[in-house]
């Protein structure tokens, strides 16, 4: 019988898109984590890609990057299977694309691609209950149109990775399970994630900074920012909170402040260019956005406490290169090289 946990992982991960509707969608399940020590970390991405009003183009996307933040010899590959070729079930969490394989407790599979090669087998394992980025009714509603969780926090990874010939043990990794989809991309965004700080092994951040563009206008950026810290979620993610909060990113930094009467959470995200990797993102309305993708940013989080008739108390969170730091752009100048 299925545990109340494992109904939970299946729930959250079961796939929104239908194949054959004429709405464009895009839905991945991805996964990574990040050596207990060193710089270097993995990211796999298994990918549902559907042009509107053309379902019969639809494709599955496998993607694979190994970061290396000790050479900064990232290796990236990618491949793309016919659509009738995989398997996205849409009342549990099984996803196939081509031969490789992911479910609720472990992936394998391989690409060859250009000059490169990697392949996986990995199990993964975590106690902690899915994370959701937005208000949970906000997932069946029309506004965003992208949305994203996180099936399994603070997720233990151990296997094995192939890089170019060469097996990386993967023991006791951590990382997450990831779960995104909608009608198009986000306009523009800086996306973040923490799994375990080092000050901090048992803390999970999620935060981004998005803006839309309706017409020739862009709204104003919007920060929701989750934190599970010492047995506690605070969430600051209601639309008129993260409609107030403080951010501004640029290439490759990232500075963020939300605030309530109870608590404030400042934070700043950055890495070198040389530890991103560049991508290139079909969206189903047409068009394609560049993603600078980097697993071993920086970052440090300020969480101030304010106590009424008494002096505010401010814990400091940090982590040298376990932090997860993506940028999603139309602009082309920002001098990463574009991989896949």
């Amino acid at each position: 019988m299925m545990s109340g946990a494992q109904h939970e992982l299946e729930r959250v991960n079961a796939t929104r898109y239908r194949p054959g509707q004429k709405a464009g969608h895009y839905e991945s399940f991805f996964q990574r984590a990040n050596h207990p020590s060193r710089p270097l970390a993995f990211w796999i991405r298994y990918t549902i890609f559907s042009p509107q009003d053309c379902p019969e183009d639809a494709v599955g996307e496998l993607w694979a990057t190994y970061f290396n933040g000790e050479t900064h010899q990232h290796v990236v590959v990618k491949k793309e299977v016919p659509f009738k070729e995989c398997t996205f079930k849409a009342d549990g969490f099984r996803v196939s694309v081509g031969d490789a394989r992911l479910d609720g407790a472990g992936l394998f599979g391989s690409i060859a691609s250009g000059e490169h090669a990697l392949s996986w087998a990995l199990g993964f394992a975590s106690k902690a209950d899915p994370l959701f980025m937005l208000p949970p009714d906000l997932y069946e509603a029309n506004f965003p149109q992208a949305k994203s969780l996180v099936g399994l926090p603070l997720a233990v990874y151990n296997g094995a990775l192939r890089v170019d010939g060469r097996e990386i043990a993967v023991v006791d990794w951590v990382g997450s399970q990831n779960h995104n989809w909608g009608l198009k991309h986000t306009d523009h965004y800086a996306w973040g994630q923490v799994a375990g700080f080092d000050t901090h092994r048992e803390s999970f951040l999620e935060v981004a900074t998005a803006r839309l563009k309706i017409g020739a206008d862009w709204t104003p950026f919007m920060t929701p920012v989750v934190l599970r810290h010492l047995g506690r979620e605070i969430s600051l993610n209601s639309l008129s909170q993260i409609a107030r909060a403080e951010a501004s990113f640029s290439y490759f930094d990232w500075t963020f402040k939300s605030e309530t009467d109870e608590i404030i959470l400042e934070g700043t995200l950055s890495a070198s260019r040389e530890a991103f990797v560049g991508l290139r993102y079909r969206n189903p309305p047409g068009g394609t956005k560049e993603c600078l993708n980097t697993k071993i940013a920086s970052c440090e989080l300020r969480v101030t406490y304010r106590q009424s008739g008494a002096t505010s108390r401010t814990e400091i969170l940090s982590t040298r290169n376990r932090a997860a730091f993506e940028i999603l752009t139309d602009d082309r100048d920002h001098g990463v090289e574009i991989r896949a």
